[in-house]
């Protein structure tokens, strides 16, 4: 397969159903989208936090906000047949590692159920053509190798919230081969695909127990920065970078079919695969305003990989997608953010602009000093 160029006319009145659209990520999906001209109706709970992206993009002018539960089948089933989308993007979840361990029913109910359930109404419905569940990095067997890890490496997960993302890749990876099989493909009309990608930066995250809301939250009331694992190290990214990919991927499974089904891995360039401590150093500079930080280890807090990171030359060679940011790019936006949030600027038309700045930049990520 030849790589994909992404066309913003491919989306131009393009029906999408979204889950998970008020959250942080399905916030900054559901303005691109609108800004390419689709059709969106996003299905999901009320935001996960407050203040929250969702409200403070004003996300809901340009596109139908539907408020349920995906773990209620018969609402789920009866919002997809209602709109008859082209495209269904599944984002809906319970996205934090220390909420799986208060409440790992509610975790599994969500993350895995409710995948079977987006699954199985796509199913029932005629006008669907192409399908992205997003899971996440953790869905893997962390083994902390040395290595990225790649689509066919074992699913796993040590606590409640990874164990329920490598359910939702089995039970994506049964539809796609029981109801969806790129070998029928001529039968059913169906592409399907899991998105997996991790540690996310960017603006309007509010979420706890992350280090950029952390961070801002502690800056904004002039509070020191406390960081429980500094040397831990992930694949930190923007978020538009893999949004970009879901994207790319929806498109490719739309128009090629077969060649885009199965699993993909959207991660950074081994620059950005940095320890927390980096991370925390760039930020209070970038604030200013005497921000700081320090380390402080919690040894009753939950298990925590130390080193997770991906492999994702397959959407690099399969899909043509390679991360447009480096590193000091990513940060730098997602503080501007912030700080433009500090001052009362318009964040509606602050994110639509960062969203069209990365849109029309086509260099790929510039390696780290």
């Amino acid at each position: 397969m030849e790589s994909l160029v992404m066309r913003p006319e491919f989306w131009r009145n393009r029906r999408v159903l979204l889950t998970g659209h008020t959250g942080f990520k399905g916030t900054w999906l559901s303005l691109w989208l609108q800004q390419m001209r689709a059709q969106v109706r996003g299905l999901a709970l009320d935001p996960p936090s407050s203040p929250a992206c969702f409200d403070l993009v004003a996300a809901a002018r340009g596109m139908e906000d539907l408020r349920g539960d995906i773990r209620d089948p018969g609402f789920v089933t009866a919002a997809m047949s209602d709109f008859q989308p082209e495209i269904v993007i599944h984002m809906a979840a319970q996205s934090l590692v220390r909420p799986s361990y208060a409440d790992p029913v509610a975790t599994y109910a969500i993350n895995v159920m409710g995948t079977a359930h987006v699954l199985e109404a796509a199913r029932g419905c005629a006008s669907v053509r192409a399908i992205v569940v997003v899971t996440s990095d953790k869905c893997y067997e962390n083994r902390e190798w040395d290595r990225g890890y790649r689509e066919d490496d074992a699913m796993g997960g040590y606590d409640p919230y990874s164990s329920s993302k490598a359910c939702a890749e089995l039970v994506t990876a049964a539809y796609l081969r029981s109801f969806f099989n790129p070998e029928r493909y001529a039968d059913h009309r169906v592409g399907l695909a899991s998105a997996r990608a991790g540690n996310v930066i960017g603006g309007g995250d509010w979420a706890v127990d992350r280090l950029i809301p952390d961070a801002m939250r502690a800056f904004a009331s002039q509070r020191e920065l406390v960081v429980r694992f500094p040397e831990a190290i992930r694949p930190w990214q923007h978020v538009l970078e893999p949004l970009g990919g879901y994207l790319r991927l929806a498109q490719g499974l739309y128009e090629a079919g077969p060649p885009c089904a199965g699993a993909w891995n959207f991660g950074p360039d081994a620059e950005a695969e940095r320890p927390v401590r980096y991370l925390a150093e760039q930020i209070t500079g970038l604030w200013g305003d005497g921000a700081a930080w320090c380390a402080k280890p919690d040894s009753n807090a939950p298990h925590e990989a130390h080193y997770l990171t991906l492999d994702a030359s397959k959407a690099r060679d399969g899909l043509g997608w390679h991360p447009k940011l480096n590193l000091d790019n990513a940060l730098a936006l997602t503080v501007a953010w912030y700080k433009a949030f500090s001052r009362g600027q318009d964040m509606h038309e602050f994110t639509l602009a960062q969203i069209a700045a990365y849109a029309n930049t086509t260099e790929p990520a510039m390696h780290l000093a």
